[in-house]
């Protein structure tokens, strides 16, 4: 059997720890790189969302301007057709006397 020495113990610990350090430091550039990557992407992303927000509002706008403008109009129409009224007789209609 081998016997672990304190020398080994020792050196063991500290290879662990320096171990245990190097993974907490590749961890911390993982996660920043993601972080950075993440950040790219979602503020394009976010940009797109922005400029979509943007052009929803202008097309809504543009909607509404064009539905103010021609409302009275259409009404006026409308009016026009429910108030010109032609009396006359349906062509099946059969007068006798």
């Amino acid at each position: 059997m081998h016997k672990i020495t304190p020398g080994k113990n020792k050196r063991l610990r500290q290879a662990k720890e320096e171990a245990t350090a190097d993974i907490d430091q590749y961890k911390l550039k993982r996660e920043s790189d993601f972080r950075r990557i993440q950040t790219t992407i979602m503020g394009s992303q976010g940009n797109l969302a922005t400029k979509i927000d943007e052009q929803t509002s202008q097309n809504i706008q543009g909607y509404n301007a064009n539905y103010h403008k021609s409302k009275e109009n259409v009404l006026q129409q409308l009016l026009n057709l429910i108030y010109d009224v032609n009396p006359e007789l349906h062509a099946n209609y059969k007068y006798t006397i």
